[in-house]
């Protein structure tokens, strides 16, 4: 992610994918003031709630506010409707609201992902309020090198500990030529059975049978 305003690379890397029992969405964790690295640890996967993640790529501010936002909103769907809000609710709404700010625009790049009633989802948004639905996706500086990894391995019918692999790997290997992007990964699983982060042991055990250092 990027600490300052006029930087629009959106140095980061995030990726979400569909599998067969739910949806996968990781994140790295550096953030970047231009060549700086200035926060190691920075928080881009955000749980909105027991069906919904949200992965950040871009301002660091606008990330947070709208992570926010879309959280506030999906507790007030619960209540009102006695029912999780949809993902493609959840995506439209954060459309809507990207696509108010014509004159100051949100600098940032969101994956919505999550699970329904209607099946697995995850969603890209751009700064212009553009909500694409996909299969799989990557945002940030690092993408490039996701895509690569996902368009050799990605297969549906994928189960989720095999999405966790690959989104695992896939960050990995932005990591190593991507500047804006280290420091660590963050790994979520959604499914019928909820929200489930990964620690940092589980992710170290997956990189060790992947023999990725």
């Amino acid at each position: 992610m990027d600490n300052e305003k006029n930087n629009l690379l959106k140095g980061t890397t995030t990726v979400g994918l569909t599998c067969k029992d739910g949806v996968v969405i990781a994140t790295e964790h550096r953030a970047t003031m231009g060549t700086l690295i200035a926060h190691k640890k920075t928080q881009k996967l955000f749980k909105i709630d027991d069906n919904i993640g949200l992965t950040v790529a871009g301002l660091v501010g606008d990330a947070q506010v709208l992570a926010r936002y879309l959280r506030a909103e999906a507790e007030l769907y619960n209540m009102k409707q006695k029912n999780p809000m949809p993902i493609v609710a959840a995506a439209t709404l954060m459309s809507n609201i990207l696509n108010g700010r014509k004159f100051a625009p949100y600098y940032v790049q969101l994956i919505v992902a999550g699970i329904d009633k209607d099946g697995y989802h995850v969603y890209s948004l751009d700064a212009a309020g553009g909500s694409i639905p996909d299969d799989y996706v990557t945002t940030g500086s690092g993408s490039p090198y996701v895509y690569g990894v996902l368009e050799d391995h990605f297969k549906e019918g994928l189960t989720l500990d095999e999405g966790a692999d690959l989104a695992i790997r896939a960050l990995h290997m932005a990591m190593k030529r991507d500047s804006a992007s280290g420091n660590g990964v963050s790994v979520a699983l959604i499914s019928s059975k909820g929200f489930k982060e990964l620690t940092d042991d589980e992710i170290n055990k997956k990189l060790t049978k992947m023999k990725i250092s």
